[in-house]
């Protein structure tokens, strides 16, 4: 844990305990206080256990609770070799199966379609501008309106950044080279995908290699170089596309409303600033795992082909989206008031990129 992170973490322990004093004092208990009784809460996460960053990041969580709460919170951490769901999170969480939770939202748009909103859009939002919407524009209250009906709280769980468009077995030339492919790509892009005739599946993280390797798969898109690199996809699919569909993808921790409820608002709070602190955490980890893993890619891949969708299949792609989207806003009330809060953030937040970041790296570029 870097020198920053532990600061922050000791901050925040010591606004914890202050306020756990504060509890005690208005009981009476001026003069001591019995030992509190250790909280146990048990966390599921939809990926293999130790995978890189995603499942590193959610037992860094569990480790940053209990040096937080100095030992008083465990959290159990269990991977799909415990549970065997990958897509089961949401589930868990609601029935009270599991406290805590960690995945990404857009798995569960066959439980509420509004849940697709929240973990990243195509031609949407980068991940800076998309942590800005939901700390500062209200996107976070809008995610925990989608989920208190399941009776699930979210905070955020950390976000992959720009990812790529995905590894192909064949070059892509036209759209007609998308009829009838096969692909993985989850959630709102999935939709998009199969509007150009794409057939679009998820597979847990587990078994993708085995299925590009078999032929189920025709391409795959999965995250970026840092963690695409280690799946070893370059060996079957060599073309590799930069992204369009997921510009900032966000996961989420999922907290039982129950659960929560029934923990002293000083367990509540260690909580939900350990996910603040772990997906600042994870955001940057993933960012240098990318940078590391690209320059491999370009100094000892040669196999590896880069490339940029032509013109005419992204806009394709787009009509596809702006048809979802169209058909989005007129589904509900709920999704119309998502969409337009996302898309008014946009228009804002993408003014201030383009005038700051994207004319500095223009100016770097020449």
């Amino acid at each position: 844990m870097n020198h920053a992170l532990k600061l922050l973490c000791l901050l925040t322990l010591g606004l914890s305990l202050t306020a756990c004093g504060t509890d005690n004092a208005s009981t009476g208990n001026t003069t001591s206080s019995a030992p509190l009784q250790k909280i146990v809460l048990k966390l599921a996460h939809g990926w293999p256990k130790g995978y890189p960053l995603f499942g590193e990041s959610v037992e860094d969580y569990a480790r940053l609770v209990g040096e937080m709460s100095d030992g008083r919170i465990e959290i159990r951490v269990d991977s799909t070799n415990k549970h065997k769901s990958a897509f089961g999170i949401f589930d868990f969480v609601k029935s009270g199966q599991y406290d805590i939770g960690q995945s990404a939202s857009y798995y569960y748009g066959g439980k509420d379609p509004d849940t697709l909103f929240f973990s990243s859009m195509p031609f949407s939002m980068t991940a800076i501008e998309q942590y800005a919407w939901f700390y500062h524009g209200g996107g976070l209250e809008l995610a925990n309106e989608v989920y208190a009906k399941h009776n699930i709280e979210v905070m955020l769980g950390g976000n992959t950044g720009m990812q790529m468009g995905g590894w192909f077995r064949n070059e892509i030339n036209s759209v007609d080279d998308l009829k009838g492919l096969k692909m993985r790509i989850p959630g709102f892009a999935g939709k998009v995908v199969a509007g150009v005739g794409v057939v679009p599946t998820n597979i847990p993280t587990g078994e993708l290699y085995q299925a590009l390797e078999r032929g189920t798969l025709d391409a795959l898109e999965w995250v970026s170089p840092g963690l695409d690199l280690r799946m070893g996809f370059h060996k079957i699919a060599p073309y590799y596309y930069t992204g369009w569909h997921e510009p900032g993808t966000e996961l989420l921790y999922f907290f039982n409303t129950d659960s929560m409820a029934k923990l002293p608002g000083w367990a509540q709070s260690i909580l939900r600033n350990a996910a603040r602190l772990t997906a600042y955490n994870m955001t940057t980890a993933v960012f240098a795992a990318n940078a590391d893993n690209w320059d491999t890619i370009a100094t000892q891949y040669p196999n590896v082909q880069v490339k940029k969708f032509p013109p005419e299949v992204l806009q394709a792609l787009k009509k596809s989206n702006d048809d979802l989207i169209a058909a989005e806003l007129a589904r509900s009330p709920m999704a119309r008031k998502i969409i337009e809060s996302r898309q008014e953030y946009l228009r804002r937040a993408r003014a201030w990129t383009e005038i700051g970041e994207q004319a500095y790296l223009e100016t770097m570029r020449n």
